[in-house]
């Protein structure tokens, strides 16, 4: 779990993802049209993958991936974010976060 706040807390915006995912595809696209680059963590990836599921899934991520955090902070999944972006909030949160600049 230590890993996860690490690596979250690095970058404005941090994605946990699996390159097998569409709706962490899409999660990750949606970032930059907006204009974003956030870190990307592909767990299927990682040696430590399996671990870090686990953990995000202790954090109440469910399904586990994409897990979004922006300014540190655990946002949600693809549902979540879908739904910030409609409401107009994302970009804000995202300006706000400094990990995209007008």
């Amino acid at each position: 779990m230590d890993r996860i706040g690490d690596l979250a807390s690095k970058k404005a915006a941090v994605i946990f993802t699996k390159s097998s995912c569409f709706m962490c595809h899409s999660i990750k696209a949606l970032f930059y049209d907006i204009g974003a680059s956030p870190a990307i963590h592909e767990l299927d990836e990682d040696p430590k993958g399996k671990e870090m599921e686990w953990a995000l899934r202790s954090l109440g991520c469910n399904p586990c991936v994409p897990a979004v955090f922006i300014g540190g902070k655990y946002v949600g999944s693809s549902k979540d974010i879908i739904s910030l972006q409609v409401d107009g909030s994302l970009k804000q949160m995202l300006i706000d976060a400094k990990a995209i600049w007008l």
